[in-house]
């Protein structure tokens, strides 16, 4: 270690004696009150993160927690959508409100802050990764039992950042049952246990298509993986959701509070009840 050293590793670049991971973690605003954070990630897009990022903050608000999301897929936003909330966030002199859903769970969003919805994010992985981090150190979170991040796909700059930032207290994994995406959860999987996090985990969705005509399951993407994963990385875990129009009709007009979807609900049972 240096003589005059700031004790400041994040803008270092020494490898010195203590420099550890606790080094890089980030206080959220001061007044800001978060219990457990929660990272939801997937080695790729479209298996569903945002989906179980919601649902997940809707059920443990529904049982009685106060709830929030910070959407950190800052170049595809869909969180604010699927609750149905359009305001822009406000704020002061160096701190955002965030915003509420129906129920209370508080979101931070970029689309939040963007003059229009539609507008496209075209920043580098450095920008967007700064821009994560300020919706921990400056929006005002108000007493939140449960934070979820919504993580972008990947293993770039915004989940390095979000590992190391946060105080993390696990992940959860999101997969669909292809054999490809299989292995790309291998990846996260790694990251998470390079990171130190434990994954809490694993949901496959997407995971059967239930006929409404007989009742019959079909497993349209292929046969399932997910517990041979779960055995062989030791996830205590395993949720599975269904190929359901009905969920996706529910997103896209911002109800998914009125959605209860039975393998979450076990999961935010895990989740409240603390064990890991």
């Amino acid at each position: 270690m240096s003589s005059d050293c700031t004790h400041e590793c994040s803008a270092c670049s020494e490898n010195c004696s203590e420099r550890t991971a606790e080094s890089f973690l980030k206080s959220p605003r001061e007044g800001a009150h978060i219990g457990k954070v929660i990272a939801v990630i997937s080695g790729k897009g479209g298996v569903g993160k945002s989906l179980v990022t919601g649902l997940m903050a809707a059920e443990l608000q529904r049982k009685g927690h106060r709830a929030a999301v910070m959407d950190a897929d800052v170049t595809g936003p869909s969180i604010p959508q699927m609750f149905g909330v359009h305001e822009k966030a406000e704020g002061g002199e160096g701190y955002i409100l965030p915003v509420r859903s129906k129920s209370g769970v508080q979101l931070m969003s970029m689309n939040s802050l963007l003059p229009n919805e539609t507008d496209p994010v075209i920043w580098r992985g450095p920008i967007i990764a700064n821009i994560v981090e300020q919706f921990w150190t400056t929006v005002a979170w108000q007493d939140v039992d449960y934070m979820f991040v919504d993580m972008p796909p990947g293993t770039g700059d915004v989940p390095l950042t979000v590992f190391q930032s946060l105080p993390l207290s696990g992940v959860l994994v999101v997969t669909s049952p292809q054999e490809l995406v299989g292995i790309i959860v291998e990846k996260a999987v790694h990251m998470a246990a390079m990171m130190n996090k434990k994954v809490l985990g694993i949901v496959e969705n997407m995971a059967y298509f239930t006929c409404p005509d007989c009742g019959a399951q079909h497993s349209v993407f292929g046969e399932s993986r997910v517990a041979e994963a779960a055995e062989k990385f030791g996830i205590p875990n395993v949720a599975r959701l269904p190929l359901d129009p009905a969920l996706a009709k529910a997103c896209d007009e911002g109800r998914i509070e009125e959605v209860r979807a039975e393998g979450i609900t076990a999961l935010a049972d895990y989740i409240e009840r603390g064990a890991y």
